[in-house]
């Protein structure tokens, strides 16, 4: 379902929409569609940063484990 709103964007932002795409192209679905680019790169980078801090609070218990598996193996 669509909802009507309303929003203020700079007169250079419009012009340049209408550069890029041209006066035809309905600037509704390209604002919708680059917020909604824009919502799913925040939304990962916020995804991406709680794993992070997952693995660095993991990091010491990783690398042992890691220097554990390491120590098996044999020099060619």
């Amino acid at each position: 379902m669509k909802i009507k709103t309303s929003i203020t964007i700079s007169e250079e932002l419009i012009k340049s929409i209408e550069e890029l795409f041209g006066k035809q192209k309905n600037k509704s679905e390209l604002i919708e569609k680059a917020v909604k680019d824009y919502i799913e790169r925040q939304v990962k980078i916020e995804r991406d940063l709680k794993d992070l801090d997952i693995l660095n609070k993991k990091a010491d218990k990783l690398n042992k484990e890691a220097e554990d598996v390491l120590s098996y193996q044999v020099d060619l």
